[in-house]
């Protein structure tokens, strides 16, 4: 069997002084169970880093490749060059290492083995795993409060456990790599966050090792304030999207973000599931059009004893059982069934989905003259919410996987359009409420989530329409012309029987 392929990427910058003392540190000894070549990038230095380079090949025990920027591509955008030709190459690991010495060569050995068992797909090197070393090190007390504040709000934002998201010592397995799109980051410093963030939407295993603090005379390139700006934007980004409230193609590698499998029950706060929840009479019979994955009807089953009929046009989640299931896709109009029997008809957040919602709303109106008394619950996004009309104002308008801005959303609709839509398709609205963001999602169930929750909420009673995430409304079926001619003729049968009785 051949040994696994190792890339030794040295990104560098002006390090003409210790480049060949990193080059001539990488342990000999990774030979023995890896094929190792090494690739120093220098980012168009100003000094002789790339001849230094050169000049050390010859001392080296690996294939060296050195290669020059033209143009000076950033920290960021060094690495996913280094990258970029491990994936060509057909290495199978790649191992970061900064060309200041910075990070110990030394520990190349330790940190790739995780790899090579095949028991992580990355590996960094931290330098907080072990207490006070950072310190002991030589690094300075403001960058170590600095690390720790920003690590500590990153591991919260995204829900990890990791004791450092900045250092800069990384080992990656290419098939990771080639599972995000690392490429759309940023060139600058927060490209290491923006990876990490990456990995773990993508579900890759991560594990941290213990390396040693070096601080020395390097000269450090990073403007701090910046820095944590840029660490802290990225992540929110990361997290919002995840909700849906934004979106970023950066972040979009979630394996499991297949159509339909994002659908989740949101019974537990305010949203359109909990409002149907409320809304729908004990014991009643309903139909829910476009049921996901089945668990609000699941839900109306359990809680209020209802009997509930579902039609999607994928499957039920798994677990989930309804009375009745009818696969169908609705865009190609209402299943053939007998409305009269249902009290409620649920169509939450599907609209927007349908090719042609007027057509579908008119289709419905017809179906249900013959059921005047049932009731339509139904609920979509606000094109109108505060955070879409920021987004615009700063040239943004990005659709997603999630959120007002999905991709499959075929419409787009604010409370006065949503309502146009119903009435002028002949039913009439009975009411209208506005559903908050999912900030509970967000920010979790604790006192700041509650509390920013409890904060959209108000401001829904001052400008509905500016800061509703969604819209819930109750609407029933205006009788048709047909149905009320044929209501006053048969009126006017019963009316003159009775008079011609009367005057008998």
């Amino acid at each position: 069997m051949r040994k696994p392929r190792l890339l030794v990427l040295i990104v560098a910058y002006n390090a003409e002084k210790k480049i060949g003392a990193v080059l001539a540190r990488v342990p000999p000894r990774l030979a023995e169970e890896y094929d190792v070549e090494v690739l120093v990038l220098d980012d168009s230095s100003q000094d002789a880093t790339f001849e230094k380079s050169r000049d050390a090949q010859s001392g080296i025990p690996f294939p060296v490749h050195v290669l020059f920027n033209p143009v000076n591509q950033g920290y960021g955008g060094n690495q996913k060059i280094g990258y970029h030709f491990a994936i060509l190459r057909g290495f199978d690991f790649v191992a970061l290492l900064h060309g200041d010495g910075q990070y110990a060569p030394e520990c190349l050995p330790d940190l790739v083995r995780p790899l090579r068992d095949g028991e992580v797909d990355v590996v960094f090197g931290s330098r907080m795993l072990t207490r006070s070393a950072a310190l002991s090190g030589g690094m300075p007390l403001y960058k170590y409060v600095g690390n720790k504040i920003l690590t500590a709000f990153q591991n919260r934002m995204l829900n990890s456990s990791l004791s450092e998201f900045h250092s800069g010592y990384r080992v990656y397995s290419v098939a990771a790599l080639k599972k995000i799109p690392f490429a759309l980051n940023t060139n600058d410093f927060h490209f290491d966050t923006e990876i990490i963030v990456q990995l773990m939407i993508a579900q890759q295993r991560i594990r941290e090792l213990p390396i040693p603090t070096y601080y020395g005379d390097e000269i450090c390139r990073v403007n701090g304030l910046k820095y944590a700006a840029n660490v802290a934007l990225s992540v929110l980004v990361a997290r919002f999207q995840r909700f849906g409230l934004l979106y970023d193609r950066r972040f979009d590698c979630d394996p499991t973000n297949v159509e339909n499998l994002h659908y989740q029950p949101k019974l537990d706060f305010p949203s359109p599931h909990s409002a149907a929840l409320d809304t729908v009479r004990p014991g009643a019979r309903v139909i829910d059009l476009g049921c996901a994955g089945g668990y609000v009807g699941a839900a109306l089953r359990q809680r209020r004893g209802c009997h509930v009929t579902g039609v999607d046009r994928y499957p039920l989640a798994g677990g989930v059982e309804l009375d009745a299931f009818i696969r169908h896709d609705l865009n190609d109009g209402l299943p053939r069934l007998d409305f009269r029997q249902y009290d409620y008809v649920l169509i939450l957040d599907v609209i927007e989905h349908l090719n042609s919602p007027e057509a579908f709303v008119e289709q419905l109106r017809d179906t249900l003259t013959l059921a005047p008394t049932t009731t339509l619950l139904v609920s979509t996004a606000n094109i109108g919410f505060f955070v879409n009309r920021l987004m615009l104002m700063l040239g943004q308008f990005n659709y997603g996987k999630r959120g007002i801005l999905d991709l499959t959303h075929s419409r787009l609709f604010t409370f006065a359009s949503f309502r146009r839509l119903f009435e002028q398709g002949g039913f009439r609205v009975r009411a209208m409420h506005g559903i908050p963001g999912p900030f509970v999602l967000v920010f979790g169930t604790g006192l700041f989530g509650r509390t920013v929750m409890a904060l959209n909420r108000g401001l829904m009673r001052i400008a509905r329409g500016l800061f509703s995430y969604q819209m819930f409304f109750v609407v029933e079926p205006q009788p048709s012309l047909e149905y009320l001619l044929q209501s006053a003729q048969d009126h006017s049968v019963v009316r003159a029987e009775q008079r011609r009785a009367a005057s008998r």
